[in-house]
C-alpha cells in the first residue's frame, strides 16, 4: 500500500528502493517434503518457503537471531531475506505440502532491505492480506509442469515478495523489524522525506529541506526520524548514498561517474566517506566483493 496523508497524494515507497536493489527469485521445491531437510548459510541464498498445507518444525541451530525451535499447524509463510541455516523437521510419511525458492538480494550482504529485515519473518499466511491472488497462481503454477513454468514460477515467486514488503511497510512491529528505513517508510510524513532522498540521493539534502517534504518543523523531524529509524537524518542519507556506490561499483560503474551523481563534491570526498563507512577504499572494498562473488 502506498503512504498517503489528508492533504497529499500517495507515494510509492517501494518502487525506488527495488529498481535499485533487485530481489531475483529462483524455483527451489515444490510438494511434499519428508524427513529432515537442511537449508545451510553456506549455499549463499536467502528462501522463502509457503507451506500450503500440513505440519512443520522448523529449527535454527546456534543462533540468537531466530527462535531455536518453531511449530507451524496451518498454511504460513517462512521469509529468510539472508542466508541463515535452518532445518526443516516433517512426518516422516505425509510430509508437509510446500513451494519454495531461492531468494537473491542485489548486492548480498550490502543490500539495504535485506540489512534491515529480521533474519527470519515467519507468519500465517491468513494474516497477511493481499497474497491471496499471487498465492493461488504460485500453487496453480507449481502444480505440473508446463511450458515456461520455471521462468513464470519465478516472477511470481519475486511477486509474491514484493507484496510481502507492501504488507510489512504497514506492519513493522508485527514483523518484528528493527528501527531502519522500513520502520521509517512506515511513518506517513517521515516516508515522503525518504522517498525523495531514495529517489534523488545526489541532491542536496539540508535537514531543513527534509523536514519540508515532511510536513514537520525542523526540530520535530530530526526528533522523530531519529527516535524511528534509529539514526540521525544525514547518517541515513550518508549510508544510503554509499549503498547505492557500492551497487554501482559491482556494475563496473567508476568513482568519478558515482561521485557526480551521488552529491559528492569529487571523487576524495566519496572514496573518504566511503572509507570512514565501509572501513575500507572503495578499490579495496571492490576487489573484496569481487573476490567473494567467486567463490
Amino acid at each position: 500500500m502506498c503512504a498517503s496523508s489528508p492533504t497529499s497524494s500517495p507515494i510509492d515507497r517501494l518502487s525506488g528502493i527495488l529498481e535499485r536493489f533487485r530481489v531475483q527469485a529462483q524455483f527451489h521445491h515444490s510438494g511434499a517434503l519428508c524427513g529432515l531437510n537442511h537449508f545451510d548459510a553456506c549455499d549463499g541464498h536467502g528462501y522463502l518457503h509457503v507451506l500450503r498445507r500440513g505440519r512443520l518444525e522448523v529449527s535454527h541451530p546456534d543462533t540468537r537471531e531466530a527462535p531455536r525451535s518453531m511449530r507451524f499447524d496451518e498454511p504460513a509463510l517462512l521469509l529468510y531475506p539472508r542466508p541463515f541455516t535452518h532445518r526443516f523437521h516433517n512426518p516422516p510419511v505425509e510430509g508437509a505440502d510446500f513451494t519454495c525458492a531461492r531468494l537473491n538480494f542485489d548486492g548480498g550482504p550490502y543490500n539495504p532491505l535485506a540489512r534491515a529485515l529480521p533474519s527470519l519473518i515467519a507468519l500465517p499466511l491468513a494474516r497477511v492480506s493481499g497474497l491471496e491472488l499471487a498465492l493461488e497462481l504460485l500453487f496453480d503454477e507449481t502444480h505440473r509442469i508446463r511450458c515456461g513454468q520455471r521462468l513464470l514460477v519465478d516472477r511470481i515467486f519475486e511477486i509474491v515478495v514484493i507484496q510481502l514488503m507492501r504488507w510489512l511497510l504497514d506492519h513493522p512491529l508485527e514483523a518484528g523489524v528493527r528501527p531502519g528505513f522500513i520502520t521509517g517508510l512506515s511513518d506517513p510524513r517521515l516516508a515522503r522525506a525518504l522517498v525523495a532522498m531514495h529517489d534523488a540521493p545526489g541532491e542536496h539534502w539540508p535537514v531543513g529541506r527534509m523536514a519540508e517534504r515532511a510536513g514537520m518543523s525542523r526540530t520535530a523531524f530530526a526528533n522523530t526520524f531519529r527516535e524511528v529509524v534509529g539514526q540521525t537524518p544525514a547518517d541515513y542519507l550518508n549510508d544510503w548514498r554509499i549503498a547505492l556506490a557500492q551497487n554501482k561499483l559491482r556494475e563496473g560503474r567508476p568513482i568519478k561517474v558515482l561521485a557526480e551523481t551521488l552529491g559528492y563534491a569529487n571523487p576524495s570526498a566519496l572514496s573518504r566517506a566511503f572509507s570512514a563507512k565501509v572501513g575500507m577504499s572503495p578499490r579495496e572494498w571492490l576487489a573484496q566483493a569481487s573476490l567473494g562473488s567467486d567463490k
